[in-house]
């Protein structure tokens, strides 16, 4: 099996351009290869999913743990000629000043080899020193080869065998730039990939432009190693439904959370909070996850009817998780980008307000106050927070702490028919969660 880390010293590198260049070009190779995330973003494997026609899957140390990861590894690339992953910052970066859940932290987890993105502007025999430095820093570094990016023909061709004999790594190419190709960014990151207008002809150019002006065959072989073993999920008869919210306004849902419960015994009915009229029928639970309600809050405020069906249904004990954007849409008003304000569905008391920069940002150890729908008392569990908007009363449910600093501070709501707040859960980390949900979810249904 091909299998490729593809990391950079820092981020704004270009590993989602040379990953999804390099998904296209495995591709078209006729290699089955499948795509993963290092870390918590969502944005990153919507274009990988729209590179690959398939899912891509988020690998997160912090959130999961080494075992689970490895297990998470297995379950989705076993099968696959190839699996591909994109890291997070730079390639040492992680919690706190820490290497814990970074890129390198990954490889290490899954020895896995590490192509190594180079963006060479503005230095020459000063990037042999860079690439150096990264290379010894650790043992193993991982790091099999380096490709430079955003790159002109003759600079490569001037670079690339000064790299290699300074360095001792392969230099396997170069990816130029390509105007067509440029991938747009906002304030959580880049733009979602359904935003962009033909992007599966801007992928297919940056994947001619690889397969151009690198040798993929010397990095593919470079990263030929064992496959893992397929791993056996068990089979759970069907106990209830959840519907699960998903469309422009909410798409930050972990594919690896929705198996999660659906292996507890969920099935999944998705619908649209900005384009459905109702809720699914037959549900005994109710998924708000996050993504950007603030930028579409004109057509979910427009949506009475819905609103007032979530509003109902979660004032009469409906079991609901409701994570950041969800949250968002449960409170009394949300404002938009231009600062209109805009009527949600009103079962939590504040209104969702932009602020200048992120909101309580990063990894968090989350510790219950009290029994609840997903959690018991004193129990701790590892979340992300990534938000600019807040509200006034975010909720004093949990204590959450910083892993490193130690910093505390107290946010979200539960009772035994909800979870709701700014931290994002991640089921596969945690399928205690999952089973949870579903149970009160049968219990519901009944």
């Amino acid at each position: 099996m091909i299998r490729l880390l593809v990391t950079a010293p820092a981020s704004g590198g270009g590993k989602t351009a040379l990953t999804c260049a390099l998904l296209r070009a495995m591709q078209r190779r006729g290699v089955d290869v499948c795509a993963f995330k290092c870390g918590p973003d969502y944005i990153d494997p919507m274009f990988h999913r729209t590179a690959l026609g398939a899912d891509s899957h988020n690998l997160d140390l912090f959130l999961a743990g080494e075992d689970r990861v490895r297990a998470v590894y297995a379950r989705y690339a076993a099968g696959h000629g190839g699996a591909i992953c994109e890291g997070v910052m730079g390639h040492y970066d992680g919690l706190g000043g820490t290497d814990r859940a970074s890129a390198w932290h990954l490889a290490d987890t899954l020895d896995m080899p590490a192509l190594l993105v180079l963006r060479p502007k503005g230095a020459s025999l000063t990037l042999a020193a860079l690439v150096k430095g990264l290379n010894d820093f650790r043992t193993p570094s991982h790091l099999a080869a380096v490709i430079l990016n955003d790159c002109t023909p003759a600079l490569a061709e001037s670079l690339a065998p000064m790299l290699e004999r300074e360095t001792g790594l392969p230099v396997v190419g170069f990816l130029p730039h390509v105007d067509l190709a440029a991938l747009p960014s906002r304030h959580l990151g880049l733009v979602t990939a359904g935003e962009i207008p033909a992007l599966t002809g801007r992928l297919d150019a940056l994947g001619a432009a690889l397969e151009a002006n690198a040798d993929i065959d010397r990095l593919l072989a470079l990263c030929d190693g064992p496959a893992p073993e397929a791993v056996t999920v068990p089979h759970t008869p069907t106990v209830a439904r959840i519907a699960v919210a998903l469309d422009e306004a909410f798409c930050f849902a972990y594919a690896e959370s929705l198996d999660a419960l659906v292996d507890a015994g969920a099935e999944l009915a998705f619908f649209s909070p900005m384009h459905d009229e109702r809720l699914p029928e037959n549900i005994g639970g109710l998924y708000l996850p996050g993504g950007y309600p603030e930028l579409h809050a004109r057509a979910l405020a427009e949506n009475g009817s819905m609103r007032a069906a979530v509003r109902q249904a979660v004032e009469n004990g409906l079991p609901t998780v409701a994570e950041c954007g969800g949250y968002l849409y449960l409170c009394q008003s949300l404002k938009d980008e231009t600062g209109e304000r805009f009527p949600m569905a009103g079962v939590l008391p504040g209104d969702g307000t932009r602020r200048d920069r992120p909101v309580r940002f990063g990894y968090a150890d989350m510790i219950a106050g009290e029994d609840s729908l997903l959690f018991r008392a004193g129990e701790t569990v590892h979340v992300h927070e990534f938000h600019y908007w807040d509200t006034e009363c975010p909720g004093g449910a949990f204590r959450l702490q910083k892993p490193v600093t130690g910093r505390t501070w107290a946010e979200g709501y539960a009772s035994p028919t909800l979870y709701a707040g700014f931290p994002h859960l991640y089921f596969a980390g945690r399928p205690e969660l999952a089973s949870r949900f579903v149970l009160a979810a049968k219990e519901a249904s009944r």
